[in-house]
């Protein structure tokens, strides 16, 4: 287990739940608990009858239950979230801090239920991904690089669902985005990574499409810059930004398909992108492929250094212009 729960502080009760308020969320009661099975419990306490509200918009999850029960007096009910298995423990703790920190302001109780039930959904999605778990520090920093180029593409290129859409990262893809007969493959540096760039396959750098483009951006980690954003600074961002609703449901797809949910370790680093830089990968560009490899060799990863990409370096609007 990553980090101490709120749980094992909690005695298990004889009869009924035992619960710890939440410290530090001024709006609606929420409470941890633990119930007579020892199970773990997240409850979000509600002023009124929700029953109808709750019945349209509940939310099945693998793992945990969520019940709307009744409340200790008249027109009070309780959102209850019961963690079936306490080995996953962690894995509910960064859920229930998700919702700690959407509800710690929300005063109305039909709103903090409705955003509580918003949240489970997202996490139905990831926890339905690929598989739910914590990424890497490398996979933080190129999920954020590849939101950044989406960013750019809604922006300047392409309308916001087809721009989603153009998204492969999250597909398995070889290339990061395509569209329009483009593809292009996104390489985020950190400050370590001064002069080379890693083709992780043989399958990176080839393209059936009509152009292939390789972008490389620096993410330098400046939390104290005012336009430096966390992982999950710019979901919020790109989420607040998106107005169309299928690119709004395909992007929490995605997403999840990514394994990333808004826990609180995603909060740091922030990040500042600088030095874009674009090549046209065409030619004599120095790569390895699937199709000019020797018979029997396969799963192929290199490096390739910034000097030698040089002479195929682009402008940036050639990337992005329209199709």
């Amino acid at each position: 287990m990553s980090k101490p729960v709120p749980w094992d502080g909690i005695p298990t009760p004889t009869a009924d739940f035992t619960v710890v308020r939440v410290a530090g969320a001024a709006g609606i009661p929420i409470y941890w608990g633990r119930d007579m099975a020892a199970q773990c419990l997240f409850i979000v306490e509600l002023e009124g009858d929700f029953t109808a509200q709750f019945r349209r918009d509940t939310v099945l999850l693998h793992g945990i239950s969520v019940d709307l029960r009744n409340g200790d007096v008249a027109e009070q009910q309780r959102l209850v979230l019961t963690l079936a298995r306490h080995i996953d423990s962690d894995l509910f703790l960064g859920l229930c801090e998700t919702l700690i920190d959407s509800l710690k302001d929300v005063t109305d109780p039909a709103t903090a239920l409705a955003v509580a039930l918003a949240h489970l959904k997202r996490w139905k999605a990831f926890l339905a991904g690929r598989n739910a778990r914590l990424l890497s520090p490398e996979e933080v920093r190129g999920l954020f690089g590849e939101l950044h180029v989406l960013r750019t593409l809604y922006q300047d290129t392409l309308p916001q669902a087809a721009a989603v859409d153009a998204w492969c990262g999250p597909d398995d893809s070889h290339q990061d985005f395509i569209f329009g007969g483009r593809a292009i493959e996104v390489k985020s540096l950190s400050g370590r990574e001064r002069s080379t760039v890693r083709i992780s396959s043989e399958d990176q750098l080839e393209s059936l499409v009509d152009e292939l483009f390789l972008l490389t951006q620096r993410l330098s980690n400046m939390p104290d810059t005012q336009h430096a954003l966390s992982l999950n600074g710019i979901v919020a961002l790109i989420e607040s930004e998106l107005t169309d609703a299928e690119a709004i449901e395909q992007f929490t797809d995605k997403l999840a398909g990514m394994s990333y949910t808004p826990l609180a370790e995603y909060d740091t680093p922030h990040f500042v992108v600088g030095g874009l830089q674009g090549y046209r990968v065409t030619g004599d560009f120095p790569r390895l492929i699937r199709s000019k490899l020797p018979q029997g060799i396969t799963k192929v990863s290199y490096d390739i250094t910034l000097e030698a990409m040089a002479p195929f370096s682009c402008e940036e609007a050639e990337l992005f212009r329209r199709p």
